[in-house]
């Protein structure tokens, strides 16, 4: 795309056309399903460029915000009929079983999973097959359009209620809310927490409250919002319905303050872990970063990502350089009109977009499957963020890639925003984790034991997906070192943080080690052969191999875990990395996008030929690709070559509503084709 184009495209958008009717007058009859799709012509597929539509594929239409009639759920159906039957999946994953059957009783649950491991499906399952309509509190307009869009292609009847809706569309949305006629709703916390909004609930069957990205509930948390802790306030409306908190990232005590603030009554706590194994973690000292950003992305053959970066103007500048350099770019962040945010948003949800340049507000607004990497050209503010924003990648379960670009001026501007906070705790809070942040850039060891350690998850194998067990440094006997560490902060009664521990092993003289007569401790100066650096990268090695802890909520102490007792007074010995000056990146391997998800090179072709297929289907529906078949699905498709109704339903994520709207016209291509 030239220049002249980028601005023409991006900088000439008109604004979204202001929701004013939320009022329930002249209700809609309920729409028709769209017929399925014949295989009477594929002929398109053999062309360079997709034609404009034909009477094949627009007789087909389906507007995305057309609801589903409600489904007749029949006294045999269960979690997992319901799992195979309309979602398409064989099996639940990890703790999702035991997470619906506990809400299915009735019980309060909270839900810790990492992004792209089912959150949804545990609310949205019973959601499906109890009485009532379930409210789900979403943050983003986007996101909620999309989880709706993906939840009507399965034939469930959901709805958002939100803002970018007109008023025709908000009419319906309310007829069928009060007809009983809706599975799901989903709502901001603003619209949920409205006096009339809630009025409207009073007067309906609810079936429960989900309340999704609930680490915005917690002060604790990395994405705080005020509103949302009001939310527990509905406790007193709604006291015989149970409610349901999701998140994805949230330490010790953001968990604990999450149930606080939601008032959960003796919860059902179910901590899923955090480990995403196929994405690729990797940090590159930032020099030339657009040039280093360029040729990252061109070695993916315009696979779709996300580029993060902490200011507008930066994200304005990165996306710009990315398209003059032929890269299908585009700039995303909160100061462009809202439809300019939808068209982006759209666009790259539609692969009419390869890279998307943005700001965090790009962040929880994502629910694509087949992003296959995130690149942070800044240092991110905390790891919950780094987390969830590399989370976006990978979803669908195949190969991704977190690259994050390391420039030390990058921490000092995003410490020096830091300290300019008027609230001391707040502060306090958002420089610890800034600084577990450069912990996790700086790790000589394996990157995802330092993210789990993070999240409390001790893990002691190396995962062979990272820069730092590609390329490991150099390593010694830690043994001594890590003794005279943990003995110091056993010594100073596991009171005092990081900086203090270092003085204290180091010899340091100044007012605090007076003031505390640190310096008659039997540690004080036993470490003195080694630099600040050394000793600050032995002891957050030994952090996130789960030796030590930092209690964020007394100041950052360091606290000893039943694991240092192996070193002190067991014998057990430990290898920890030496310091190095650089990190070396991973080397790229250049090659077909098809190849990185792990295709046979006899199913490439086919592939391809379904992608087409997809995208065309697609596009006659008013919907993002992966809402007709995520890439999961169409490798498995390529790779097994369904002929008959019964094998095309094995395929993954294919219910018995995609079965009927898509199942002829795919096994129609894929009986065509020619390898």
């Amino acid at each position: 795309m030239s220049k002249n184009k980028y601005h023409e495209r991006y900088h000439s958008l008109s604004e979204l056309d202001s929701q004013q009717a939320w009022d329930l007058q002249d209700p809609f009859a309920g729409e028709e399903q769209p017929p399925p799709f014949t295989a009477d012509d594929l002929s398109f597929l053999n062309e360079e460029e997709h034609p404009q539509p034909t009477d094949l594929l627009s007789s087909n239409q389906l507007s995305p915000t057309s609801i589903p009639e409600s489904k007749s759920i029949g006294p045999d159906d269960t979690p997992e009929t319901i799992l195979n039957r309309i979602f398409g999946y064989e099996s639940f994953r990890s703790y999702q079983k035991q997470i619906i059957d506990d809400f299915m009783e009735g019980k309060d649950v909270f839900v810790l999973m990492p992004t792209g491991g089912g959150k949804s499906l545990c609310y949205q399952i019973p959601g499906i097959l109890k009485s009532g309509t379930a409210i789900v509190v979403s943050p983003l307009v986007a996101l909620m359009k999309d989880q709706v869009d993906a939840l009507c292609a399965n034939g469930v009847s959901a709805a958002g209620y939100h803002s970018m809706l007109n008023g025709e569309e908000a009419r319906n949305v309310l007829s069928k809310l009060h007809r009983g006629r809706l599975d799901l709703l989903y709502v901001s916390p603003e619209r949920l927490l409205s006096n009339a909004f809630q009025e409207r609930l009073s007067d309906l069957n609810i079936s429960f409250i989900a309340v999704d990205e609930a680490h915005c509930v917690s002060q604790w948390g990395h994405d705080f919002r005020p509103e949302y802790t009001q939310i527990g306030a509905l406790r007193a409306q709604f006291q015989n319905i149970p409610f349901i908190a999701l998140t994805a990232t949230a330490d010790e005590q953001t968990r604990k303050d999450i149930i606080h603030q939601l008032r959960l009554t003796n919860p059902q706590i179910h901590i899923s872990g955090f480990d995403r194994p196929n994405i690729r973690y990797s940090v590159m000292d930032k020099k030339g970063p657009d040039k280093q950003l360029q040729r990252f992305i061109e070695s993916k053959k315009g696979m779709p990502g996300i580029v993060y970066a902490l200011s507008r103007k930066k994200v304005e500048k990165v996306a710009a350089a990315l398209v003059k350099g032929g890269i299908n770019a585009a700039p995303y962040h909160a100061g462009f009109s809202p439809g300019h945010r939808r068209r982006v948003h759209e666009e790259f949800m539609r692969d009419e977009i390869d890279v998307v340049v943005a700001t965090v507000a790009f962040g929880m607004g994502i629910d694509k499957p087949d992003i296959r990497f995130v690149v942070h050209y800044d240092i991110p503010k905390n790891i919950e963020g780094y987390y969830q924003e590399t989370g976006r990648a990978g979803r669908d379960g195949l190969p991704a890639e977190a690259l994050l670009l390391l420039g030390y001026a990058d921490v000092v501007t995003a410490r020096f925003l830091v300290e300019q906070s008027d609230n001391p705790n707040q502060k306090r809070i958002e420089l610890h984790k800034l600084n577990q942040m450069v912990a996790f850039a700086e790790a000589l060891s394996c990157r995802r034991q330092v993210l789990l350690g993070y999240f409390g998850e001790s893990e002691t194998e190396n995962c062979n997906n990272c820069d730092i067990c590609a390329n490991p440094p150099l390593r010694f006997d830690a043994t001594v070192e890590a003794q005279k560490a943990l003995s110091c902060i056993y010594r100073l009664n596991q009171k005092f943080g990081l900086v203090h521990v270092v003085d204290v092993l180091r010899g340091k003289k100044h007012e605090k080690i007076r003031r505390f007569s640190h310096e008659n401790l039997s540690t004080y100066g036993i470490g003195k052969e080694l630099s600040d650096s050394e000793w600050m990268s032995i002891i957050r090695q030994l952090i996130h191999l789960g030796h030590i802890r930092q209690d964020i909520a007394n100041y950052a102490s360091l606290k000893l875990t039943p694991l240092a007792r192996k070193i002190l007074f067991e014998g057990s010995r430990i290898e920890l990395a030496k310091p190095r000056t650089t990190l070396k990146p991973i080397k790229k391997k250049r090659g077909r996008a098809s190849k990185s998800l792990g295709l046979s090179q006899e199913s490439e072709g086919l592939f391809d030929t379904l992608k087409k297929l997809r995208m065309r289907i697609a596009k006659q529906r008013g919907v993002p690709p992966y809402v007709i078949f995520g890439n999961k699905s169409l490798v498995h498709m390529a790779e097994s070559r369904p002929r008959t109704n019964t094998e095309f339903l094995e395929v993954f994520g294919v219910g018995d509503s995609k079965l009927r709207a898509f199942g002829d016209i795919f096994m129609k291509a894929i009986a065509n084709h020619q390898d």
